[in-house]
């Protein structure tokens, strides 16, 4: 699926839902507990969680991948991990503030 910044996905596994802050060129696959991800609107059966997938997402926070260029806001958490093309993406890590002399 071909990604746009902006868009609301949910999980069908599980109760995440994210928004897209960054996008990258062409289409990738966004999954969350072993379940490819869905437009928020969309009407898609459940599937059941994947244990290997499960390691939660947290409300509020930004997940990344910098090689790929995509950035997710997670704006309900959930049990499921995200993936992209089946590969993990974890936590953004904050910019360190320059230090004050």
């Amino acid at each position: 699926m071909e990604l746009k910044a902006g868009a609301r996905l949910k999980s069908v596994a599980c109760e995440t839902q994210v928004i897209v802050v960054r996008a990258p060129q062409g289409d990738v696959e966004v999954t969350c507990g072993g379940a490819v991800m869905v437009p928020v609107d969309a009407d898609a059966a459940g599937a059941a969680l994947d244990p290997s997938a499960a390691d939660g997402t947290q409300l509020g926070k930004r997940y990344a991948d910098e090689d790929l260029g995509l950035e997710l806001l997670c704006t309900k958490a959930g049990k499921g991990s995200l993936q992209v093309n089946g590969v993990v993406i974890g936590l953004k890590q904050a910019k360190a503030l320059p230090a004050s002399d």
